[in-house]
């Protein structure tokens, strides 16, 4: 065999691998961004089910990102943290690591160590063989990663979770993430996931006690519900300040169910309570700023000077700690700074340099929702304002902020009997069949 058809070969064998480098994930620089600072935002404690996925997706993020040795070095961990969680020095769950590692290898120009990587492979699967086109473990991995991108990626993840489950369902995180996942899809919904899912979270929180994310979660849904059990929710907040920061601490839910569901100063109070407790944890300084940001928002014209000028210092710490993935904190901030007399030329300021940025559609889309808003309450722009939500809406990408701006100009269209609304309704009614 020549030296190009033994490259050919191993691209080949390579691209039928079942890890990051071939499941079409395809993120953007501004998404791989955003993945990066989540995950180091999850926390790496001891005991973590998920530690060989995170480094895995860490080291995937990295190298897309042109950290080669970063990549190397998550990759190296994952196979570690593997053999630590799984208490072996060997199994299917090491095939996805391999796969990683065989295509940094190739990509690397190291040919030797990429086949030695698909030897290894070739080994794990002929010893443990599965009953599905995938092993359970494999399909694991990929619903947990691709629950970390798209809309449509996070619809494929719960198609493999369930896969992995049916194949063995005795795995408990594996049943817990998969539930979340189906929760998650449905986020922005003010009555809730529907009784099927309600009854998949109360089995999961049943089999998995010591969660307190999916604890969070479970009283969150309830409250949509109508039942909203206060008690509850404080004796687990004293539980969630107790274990290891990490955005699946579920301090996050916790935080929402207080801002809708009890009082705002109740959440801002756990919020600053949590940072107290650890004052350098960035993901608690987010959880606080998010907090004042609601509380300003809820007391709109009545806000008190001191406590948007908190919210303001919070925001902007926030761009310092997340300076790659600042897009949605620079919104919030302006939205905050709009409510202020003496701040609106500095709101008025990072809006016009967003709208002067080379956004990605979907930050489009987000944008031009917002700064709609912004026109028509705080500028008093409405003409302007409904041209913003009809840039919003014509994006093709069905998310709560596109949903929102249509709403929004079919209030406008069914109050004034606007024609040039009606009509761009008709046509982006047209245009989605």
């Amino acid at each position: 065999m020549s030296a190009a058809q033994s490259d050919m070969a191993l691209e080949d064998r390579l691209g039928a691998l079942q890890c990051h480098f071939t499941w079409k994930l395809n993120p953007s620089r501004t998404k791989l961004l955003r993945i990066r600072d989540k995950l180091q935002d999850i926390g790496t404690e001891e005991g973590c089910k998920w530690l060989g996925h995170i480094y895995n997706l860490q080291g995937y993020v990295h190298f897309q990102l042109g950290s080669t040795e970063e990549a190397r070095s998550f990759f190296s961990r994952a196979a570690e943290a593997f053999r630590q969680t799984r208490g072996a020095d060997e199994g299917p769950w090491l095939v996805v690591t391999y796969g990683n590692q065989a295509w940094l290898h190739h990509h690397q120009g190291e040919p030797a160590e990429s086949r030695a990587c698909l030897s290894k492979i070739e080994g794990l699967m002929t010893e443990y063989p599965s009953q599905d086109e995938l092993h359970p473990e494999i399909c694991a991995e990929k619903a947990w990663t691709l629950m970390k991108f798209s809309g449509e990626q996070k619809l494929l993840a719960a198609d493999y979770f369930q896969r992995a489950i049916r194949l063995q369902p005795g795995v408990v995180e594996w049943q817990t993430s998969h539930v979340l996942g189906l929760v998650n899809m449905s986020k922005h919904s003010k009555t809730g996931v529907e009784e099927d899912i309600m009854e998949k979270l109360r089995e999961a929180k049943e089999q998995d006690p010591e969660n307190l994310y999916l604890a969070a979660v479970y009283l969150l849904q309830l409250a949509k519900k109508g039942q909203t059990d206060k008690c509850g929710a404080r004796e687990l907040a004293t539980k969630v300040l107790r274990n290891p920061v990490s955005n699946y601490s579920g301090i996050k839910p916790l935080l929402r169910f207080y801002i809708t569901f009890t009082s705002m100063d109740e959440a801002v109070a756990l919020a600053e309570e949590a940072l107290k407790l650890h004052p350098d944890e960035r993901y608690l300084k987010r959880c606080a700023a998010h907090s004042y940001k609601w509380k300003i928002w809820e007391e709109d014209s009545y806000s008190s000077p001191s406590l948007i000028e908190k919210g303001i210092r919070a925001h902007e710490e926030l761009l310092s700690l997340y300076p790659h993935s600042s897009f949605m904190k620079n919104m919030d901030l302006a939205g905050i700074c709009a409510k202020s007399e003496n701040n609106k030329a500095k709101s008025e300021k990072i809006f016009k340099q967003l709208l002067a940025e080379d956004l990605e559609p979907a930050e489009q889309q987000v944008f031009f929702t917002i700064y709609a808003k912004y026109l028509y309450f705080i500028q008093q722009q409405p003409k302007m304002s409904i041209q913003y939500h009809m840039k919003a809406a014509e994006i093709p990408i069905k998310s709560f902020h596109q949903e929102s701006s249509i709403q929004t100009l079919e209030k406008i269209r069914d109050r004034e009997g606007n024609r040039e609304v009606d009509k761009f309704l008709s046509r982006l009614e047209e245009s989605q069949e």
